[in-house]
């Protein structure tokens, strides 16, 4: 007689032992739009039939619409203001310098996987780019047989790290560049190969937004892109494992009519009212990759020196064309559940055609030469998909009638909601 697995509790919330693998796919800038486009057209026929036979809603994803953040919601079952990873930076106001929020330690929930890994469970971990992995996998200890690599340093890879070690030439693939569709496909079939040959109990496989930042939904390269992906999550399927599918963040079109990327230099304008950096203004979305947005996104923090006040700050810039919304900390942590602390004294939140920057002078924007700027960040960008490949079972289909679903719940309901 089998031994009944025990219920895993993390950051308050209880899971049952998954009854079979449970895959939990974050397509980077998946904005539902893509999937409305390819679904019409009949090219994503596995996701098609997961709507069509299991459970398929648009989400709410957390703010700001970038990829930390929500990967962390996602991971932990849990909105910004319980796990704190509210963007790439913040500012630290004893020393004034922007401070990477990327580290472990600044994650103050749990991960899901590594309370599974924790309670007997085999999980599995892999990411695009390296900056997400060590919080996804905060506490994980891969030398107990559990695996956590990114893409970007998948040729570091060893076992005490990792889980693995070799892994380009275990996948028979060449690494890819950074800036290729390849490098979220590389996850995926990492992601297939892992699951046919290792039956972990639990699986989280996040994407890159490149494709979304470069092409729109009706684009040949974004086409190209959904194909391989739908060819990969039916693999996934194919091997009998509930498969969940969301977004970090959607994304938007944010260049004017001549094709520029259509930005408020919103440091520039403080700047000219109230003096040289009085306000410091932070773009959360800047990490080591931009030259697909730039660091340009539609959230920005704006903190005052001490000479001026956020009301003044807010007053100013209210009325400027393409601001949606210019908060104090506390209206905006109330209305976007986000960590005062790592809060700015401003939240800015641009309309869905404009982006933020901070001054001119302090963006590079070759990498978007011949190419319109396609980015996130905004309230704009907070609808993502939230699909399961299995039925729901009758307390979950209940659980959704008139309510809105986050892009979190979604390991909640992959675990605990299918049949």
């Amino acid at each position: 007689m089998k031994t009944a697995k025990p219920n895993v509790i993390v950051n308050d919330i209880v899971y049952r032992w998954p009854i079979r693998p449970v895959v939990v796919v974050c397509i980077d800038g998946g904005d539902p739009s893509y999937l409305r486009q390819f679904l019409a057209e009949g090219i994503i026929p596995n996701i098609a039939r997961f709507a069509r036979d299991g459970f398929a809603v648009v989400a709410d994803g957390s703010m700001p619409s970038f990829t930390c953040p929500n990967n962390m919601s996602i991971i932990t079952g849990t909105p910004t203001s319980r796990h704190g990873i509210s963007g790439n930076f913040y500012l630290d106001t004893k020393t004034w310098k922007p401070v990477v929020m990327t580290g472990p330690e600044l994650l103050r929930a749990d991960s899901i996987i590594t309370k599974f890994a924790d309670a007997g469970a085999k999980v599995v971990s892999i990411t695009a780019k390296d900056k997400l992995r060590k919080q996804l996998a905060k506490g994980l200890d891969c030398a107990k047989g559990h695996i956590s690599f990114s893409t970007e340093f998948v040729e570091r890879c060893t076992l005490a790290e990792n889980g693995i070690e070799n892994a380009l030439e275990w996948l028979g693939m060449e690494k890819p560049g950074m800036y290729s569709m390849e490098l979220s496909l590389f996850v995926l079939e990492a992601g297939i190969k892992l699951l046919r040959e290792r039956q972990p109990d639990l699986l989280y496989l996040s994407l890159t937004d490149w494709v979304q930042h470069k092409w729109a939904p009706t684009e040949d390269g974004a086409r190209t892109f959904y194909k391989k992906l739908d060819d990969c999550i039916g693999r996934l399927d194919a091997l009998d494992a509930t498969v969940a599918l969301t977004a970090d963040h959607g994304m938007n079109d944010k260049s004017n009519a001549a094709g520029e990327p259509n930005v408020i230099w919103l440091q520039d304008i403080l700047d000219a009212k109230f003096g040289k950096d009085e306000a410091v203004v932070i773009c959360p979305i800047t990490d080591a990759f931009v030259a697909h947005h730039g660091a340009l996104g539609g959230f920005v923090r704006v903190w005052s020196r001490g000479k001026i006040d956020a009301r003044q700050i807010i007053d100013h810039i209210a009325g400027v064309d393409g601001i949606e919304l210019a908060l104090d900390r506390e209206t905006a942590c109330r209305m976007f559940d986000m960590p005062p602390d790592r809060e700015g004294d401003v939240a800015v939140v641009a309309r869905h055609d404009v982006c933020i920057g901070a001054s001119a002078k302090a963006h590079d924007l070759s990498g978007l030469k011949g190419h319109r700027l396609r980015t996130h960040g905004g309230v704009s960008e907070t609808k993502v998909p939230f699909i399961v490949n299995r039925r729901l079972n009758d307390a979950y289909r209940a659980k959704v009638a008139g309510e809105t679903l986050k892009s979190y719940q979604i390991f909640d309901f992959a675990i605990n909601g299918t049949l």
